[in-house]
């Protein structure tokens, strides 16, 4: 089945046209700047040259046009006909209280996920034009949206509440739902491929790195408790986002400096985290190469996050009674080896054995073993594939209709 995978921000539209009978991606590309002046398509068709033009887009439905005609172009697309598109899969950011697992777009399911704006403010309004934007363009084809929130909604009920009072929770629906989900049941998936295949008695820790980050804890192939809370920012500090901090924080920098509710929540995902520790960016790699010119503060901000990671991986192998592997994924878990040793460094009484020449291998697009063969925690590397879990999804519930 051919599949088009759509991720929608508010000024963009990512796209990858899969064939699940080979899990190839045929196309990718992005649709930028949306509704802004300079917008554009990126394009590359695999196996042909990357394909570039400016033009302007006033909403996702334009921008949709713009992408199936692409497809369709002789010289730049990899399709004949728009009916070999057989769905669409919609990566959405958060299905709050309402999806525990992918589902078809009917109409009901759009008027609930008009219910979860509120769990995520930033991204669910966007997810909602841009599969408007793709029922305009193919109101006929199939659509299935797939949660990043999904797969945590396994998690037991005294690991997602919070201690605030319980009538908030029946209330407002305030608990842990956590975020990466499809990235962490991907990489949890092919680790225990890799440890046999079978998923009951495995205990996994899955670190998903990057400049949003996320720790999930995988008791026999489901997750039991993830570092993301109610939002995006708890957790371990990530770019310029704080993490878990004592709340009593907020409304004490909130009356020293004056700000509002509004300005505190911007402060707290935009200003902090490996930015605001840093002093210098929220890219690893910049902090990295400051730190390697002797820069202190940047030292320091590795020392935090590896410190924070290595914390969540020893409460999570008590959580699930033990520890069989970790894996690293995301920007900074595949392509930083200074800092999977630095979280590696003293978990040895848990049975973690680091292989240095292992870890330090550069690039890879395939899983790669760095734990030593007398290890007895198994630590890789694997590549996260987000898209092709949705598109998976999307063909599963679709052949079923």
């Amino acid at each position: 089945m051919k599949v088009l995978v759509v991720n929608a921000g508010s000024s963009s539209l990512k796209y990858q046209l899969f064939d699940t009978a080979s899990n190839t991606v045929l196309a990718k590309g992005n649709c930028e700047r949306i509704g802004i002046d300079g917008s554009r398509i990126v394009h590359k068709t695999t196996g042909k040259s990357e394909y570039v033009n400016e033009m302007a887009l006033k909403d996702h439905s334009e921008a949709m046009k713009l992408v199936v005609n692409t497809l369709l172009d002789k010289e730049l697309g990899c399709i004949s006909t728009v009916d070999e598109i057989e769905a669409i899969g919609h990566r959405v950011v958060h299905g709050g209280a309402y999806f525990s697992e992918s589902v078809l777009v009917t109409d009901e399911v759009m008027q609930t996920l008009g219910k979860c704006v509120s769990y995520a403010p930033l991204h669910t309004p966007a997810h909602i034009m841009g599969i408007k934007g793709c029922l305009s363009v193919m109101p006929k084809t199939p659509q299935v949206l797939v949660f990043d929130t999904a797969f945590h909604q396994t998690m037991p009920e005294y690991a997602y509440l919070y201690g605030v009072s319980y009538d908030m929770y029946e209330k407002y629906q305030i608990r842990r739902y956590g975020a990466h989900g499809t990235s962490h049941r991907y990489v949890s998936g092919e680790m225990i491929k890799l440890m046999g295949g079978k998923a009951e008695g495995t205990k996994i820790v899955t670190c998903h790195i990057g400049n949003g980050s996320s720790i999930s804890a995988v008791k026999d192939g489901k997750c039991i408790d993830t570092s993301m809370g109610f939002t995006p920012l708890d957790g371990i500090m990530m770019g310029t986002r704080c993490g878990a901090i004592d709340p009593a924080i907020v409304p004490y920098i909130m009356d020293k400096e004056n700000m509002t509710p509004a300005e505190a929540e911007a402060y707290m995902n935009k200003k902090c985290g490996l930015l605001g520790i840093s002093g210098i960016s929220s890219d690893s790699r910049d902090i990295e190469q400051a730190m390697n010119e002797g820069n202190e503060r940047a030292k320091l901000t590795f020392d935090m996050l590896g410190y924070q990671i290595k914390r969540f991986i020893g409460s999570y192998s008590a959580a699930m009674g033990g520890l069989d592997a970790i894996v690293f994924t995301a920007g900074i878990g595949e392509h930083m080896p200074y800092l999977r040793k630095l979280v590696l460094s003293g978990l040895e009484y848990l049975g973690v054995e680091l292989d240095d020449s292992r870890n330090d291998f550069g690039h890879s697009g395939s899983p790669v073993k760095i734990s030593s063969d007398n290890s007895k925690v198994t630590v890789y590397m694997i590549p996260t594939n987000e898209e092709l879990v949705i598109a998976k999804d999307t063909e599963a519930i679709v052949s079923a209709l």
